[in-house]
């Protein structure tokens, strides 16, 4: 039995790695360190209690939870403010244009506080409802509602009204 729940959870490991790494990255506003971290301690986390997690009706939510959970955790910690430098690596892939997009949407994610930017991942990015979204973050409905418009307005702010120069054609 334990051999085919390793099996089970090292198939999903593979399979879901890559979306909670995307998913970190956003969270933690282009932090590819912390971002692989959060993601090996959300795994960890789940393979310690994978006989539990199996019974979930759905496991990769469960995971994308575990990993908000952690990044929230995070920072609530006192050196989680701590930066070595403030100045993002140069990326070679991609077009100019899709890396300075990635770096302006980066750059004004990381000007959100940290609740701000996990209500802004998973109702954007994760495509969470309301609902889904203040069961991860342990709120209210009304609290993620007050969250999703006050990040909203600041993004705007950050990156001005008219949007349509980040839209790509």
């Amino acid at each position: 039995m334990r051999k085919v729940l390793a099996d089970q959870y090292a198939e999903f490991a593979a399979a879901r790695a890559a979306h909670l790494y995307r998913s970190a990255c956003l969270l933690t506003a282009g932090d590819t360190y912390l971002a692989e971290d959060l993601v090996q301690e959300t795994l960890g986390r789940l393979y310690i209690s994978w006989h539990r997690v199996t019974r979930v009706g759905n496991p990769a939510g469960y995971a994308q939870t575990v990993l908000t959970r952690a990044f929230l955790t995070h920072q609530r910690r006192r050196s989680s403010s701590e930066r070595a430098t403030d100045v993002l690596p140069d990326r070679p892939d991609g077009t100019p244009e899709d890396v300075s997009l990635r770096l302006t949407l980066l750059e004004a994610l990381a000007r959100l506080p940290a609740k701000d930017r996990a209500v802004v991942v998973l109702r954007y990015w994760e495509d969470r409802s309301i609902e889904e979204t203040a069961d991860v973050m342990n709120a209210s409905s009304a609290a993620v509602r007050t969250r999703c418009t006050r990040a909203l307005g600041r993004l705007r702010e950050l990156l001005g009204e008219d949007l349509s120069e980040y839209a790509r054609p």
